[in-house]
């Protein structure tokens, strides 16, 4: 197996087609990695944007990319990823990135430019930073430390000033890669990629606000007593309140009163509903005329 860590370096910009905003993507930069974590080729290019011609000022100071280097030496971005699968070649290769959200633009950046989220040249897929993160110890609450902060704990030493260009990044990436492999650990977190994979990566999972939609009845949900496991009866017309249905229920059995609360959201599966049921405390329900609300 081959190891292929590469990094992408985007802009902020608005697409007017689409009305939405697109990180886009101006640079890519790779190395590879023999079986044995040998560095045996590189691979950077600068990539002409289609959408913006400008660069935001964030994406400027962070990587100091300018208009006059893209224009001199960026390409087209089909051609840009063409040159790129062709260097990567037909081996057995695993793709490492620093957090999977440069998978996630990449695949936006397909679906957006190629008409097609699917990136057949990857196959397999390992989020660096996940796996490294397992050998370090994360202080509680923080899901995610950066690239710098992984290699200061791993006593790496690089060009802090050279960060946030894409070869530079990866050569970091490696560093730190090597400086905890484990390969038998590695493959509880090496992903296979078919269509589904990246299609998935992108869709963008909305809720319903709708008592009715394709695929859930609000009436359908059905709620129980934590206290005597009676069925509870929805009393009160359900309201939607930050994506959330409320309303107010009792027990058939036990006359306990509950809040109802349920959520539902459309995601690539299909439709995800949660539902729950939060006793009242005595004071709140016995000021709530149940049968005024029937």
């Amino acid at each position: 197996m081959k190891y292929i860590i590469f990094d992408l370096e985007w802009n902020n910009a608005y697409n007017y087609a689409t009305k939405k905003g697109i990180n886009e993507i101006i640079e890519i930069g790779a190395i590879k990695l023999d079986e044995n974590l040998n560095i045996i080729d590189t691979f950077k290019q600068l990539i002409k944007p289609k959408v913006s011609k400008k660069l935001s000022s964030r994406c400027k100071s962070l990587t100091n990319i300018s208009m006059d280097e893209i224009n001199h030496f960026g390409v087209p971005f089909k051609e840009a990823f063409d040159s790129f699968a062709t260097w990567c070649g037909d081996d057995d290769n695993l793709f490492l990135t620093w957090s999977n959200s440069d998978l996630y633009v990449l695949s936006n950046n397909f679906h957006v430019f190629l008409g097609n989220a699917n990136i057949e040249f990857i196959k397999k897929y390992c989020d660096a930073q996940k796996y490294c993160m397992s050998f370090i110890d994360v202080p509680d609450g923080q899901s995610q430390i950066s690239l710098l902060k992984c290699a200061e704990i791993l006593n790496i030493e690089f060009d802090q000033s050279k960060l946030h260009r894409a070869l530079m990044d990866c050569f970091v990436t490696a560093q730190c890669f090597k400086a905890v492999f484990d390969k038998d650990k590695l493959e509880d977190y090496i992903h296979e990629c078919d269509n589904d994979y990246f299609e998935r990566l992108i869709y963008k999972a909305t809720y319903i606000n709708e008592p009715y939609a394709h695929g859930f009845c609000l009436k359908d949900v059905k709620f129980t007593c934590s206290t005597c496991s009676g069925k509870i009866k929805v009393i009160k017309p359900f309201e939607n309140t930050n994506n959330t249905f409320k309303s107010i229920g009792i027990c058939k059995k036990c006359n306990k009163k509950f809040w109802l609360y349920v959520r539902a959201k459309r995601t690539y599966d299909g439709v995800s509903v949660t539902s729950k049921a939060v006793a009242m405390n005595k004071r709140r329900a016995n000021k709530i005329d149940f049968q005024m609300v029937k």
